[in-house]
């Protein structure tokens, strides 16, 4: 009896977790059934007109669709890559400091962007970036003219991924920072008996040794192509940098929200949760195979 109250006393721990888990995650899947149809909030999801394969078939003929799918992953990629490299190179750097209480304060303070939301971090990045804001201000004591940074096609994906690198590269160093404490210190004394410089350490013992989790990471980070930053990008842009800025999760929010197209949002919605469950599964497949990495 003790051993079934027990196990009922954990069952009451989760009850309120898979509750809201049910109602904001599974419940609103019967709503993709608006993809199918030519929705109308006053009939309902019952009583709205099936149209089938109509909102797919429109949402290709579009001339932005190409543009909103390049853009998406163009960005997610190039977040990728940046969010681990740079992470790798400060791990490895930071992993050379000999004074513990300055490692400390250096990954403590680079760490502490990860937790602040976009909301706030936009308005920082609104006035730094602004014709008059600090940086265009050093510009111009340079003699160089003023850059529109988030009106400018050319600068923005750029400002998206430097700002969101520089807000998580702490938080992903972290990860290589405790793949480095598994490496046996005694290689690195073995290697200076045989006369290898610092460099040569990283690169046949560091390298080496952290190898499977750069490539786990680079496996896992394939299921994020299809998301590019709604939260960032949805404060930081403008009608003047759709052209380069504006994603899948943006263009569902603009025409389901705004413009009231919610068959075609759902359906714009539903290709990408497919595409990206699909890069999902692709990437367990290769984690376990190149890392040995795998859940189930």
């Amino acid at each position: 009896m003790r051993s079934k109250h027990h196990v009922w006393s954990y069952y009451a721990m989760i009850a309120p977790a898979a509750i809201l888990v049910i109602i904001y995650e599974i419940l609103p899947l019967f709503g993709l059934v608006m993809a199918f149809q030519d929705f109308i909030p006053a009939k309902g999801i019952f009583n709205s007109p099936f149209v089938g394969l109509e909102n797919f078939k429109y949402m290709f003929e579009l001339p932005e669709s190409s543009r909103i799918f390049f853009n998406t992953i163009f960005i997610a990629v190039s977040k990728i890559i940046m969010n681990l490299a740079v992470p790798l190179v400060f791990a490895l750097m930071l992993n050379e400091v000999v004074q513990h209480t300055l490692k400390r304060w250096i990954q403590t303070i680079v760490y502490l962007p990860h937790f602040m939301s976009w909301v706030i971090l936009a308005g920082v990045l609104t006035n730094m970036l602004s014709t008059s804001g600090i940086l265009n201000s050093m510009l111009k004591g340079m003699g160089i003219e003023p850059i529109f940074f988030l009106g400018s096609n050319t600068w923005f994906p750029i400002v998206i991924v430097g700002s969101d690198v520089w807000k998580e590269f702490g938080f992903n160093a972290v990860i290589f920072m405790a793949a480095l404490t598994a490496i046996n210190p005694s290689l690195y004394e073995a290697a200076k008996i045989d006369g290898a410089n610092k460099l040569q350490q990283m690169r046949y013992i560091t390298l080496t040794g952290i190898a499977p989790t750069i490539v786990l990471l680079a496996c896992l980070g394939i299921g994020k192509v299809m998301n590019a930053g709604f939260e960032q990008i949805f404060n930081l842009y403008n009608p003047s940098v759709y052209e380069s800025g504006d994603i899948i999760d943006t263009y569902v929010y603009r025409i389901g929200m705004i413009q009231h197209q919610y068959g075609l949002a759902t359906a714009v919605g539903v290709l990408k949760s497919v595409v990206g469950f699909l890069l999902v599964v692709i990437s367990w497949k290769l984690a376990d195979k190149w890392a040995n990495y795998r859940i189930f």
